[in-house]
C-alpha cells in the first residue's frame, strides 16, 4: 500500500508540476501579448505624429504659396495699372485731337 501511495504523491507533484507550468505559460504569453499592444501602440503613435508633420508641413507650403500668389498677382496688378496710366497719358492728346476732328467735321 505504501506502494500506492508514492504512486499517489508522485502523480499529485507531476500534476502541480504541470500546473506551474501552464501558469507560467500563460503568465508569459501575456505579457508577450502586452508588450506587443505597447509596441504597436508605440509604432501607431509614431506613424501619427509622422503624417501629422507631413500634413503640416504641406499646409504650410501651400498657404505660404497662396500668400506669395496673392501678393505676386498684386504686384503684377499694379505694374499693369501704372503702364495704362502710362500709356493713356502718352496718348490721350492723340485722341482727344482724332476725337475733336471727328465731331468737327461735317459731311453731307
Amino acid at each position: 500500500m505504501d506502494r500506492g501511495q508514492n504512486g499517489i504523491q508522485l502523480l499529485l507533484a507531476a500534476e502541480q508540476e504541470a500546473q506551474h507550468i501552464v501558469n507560467a505559460a500563460r503568465s508569459a504569453k501575456q505579457g508577450r501579448l502586452k508588450q506587443a499592444k505597447e509596441e504597436a501602440e508605440k509604432e501607431i503613435a509614431e506613424f501619427r505624429a509622422q503624417m501629422e508633420a507631413e500634413f503640416q508641413r504641406k499646409v504650410a507650403e501651400t498657404s505660404g504659396d497662396s500668400g506669395a500668389n496673392v501678393k505676386r498677382l498684386e504686384q503684377e496688378t499694379e505694374a499693369k495699372i501704372h503702364h495704362l496710366k502710362n500709356e493713356s497719358g502718352r496718348i490721350s492728346y492723340d485722341v482727344i485731337q482724332m476725337l475733336l476732328r471727328h465731331v468737327t467735321t461735317v459731311k453731307n
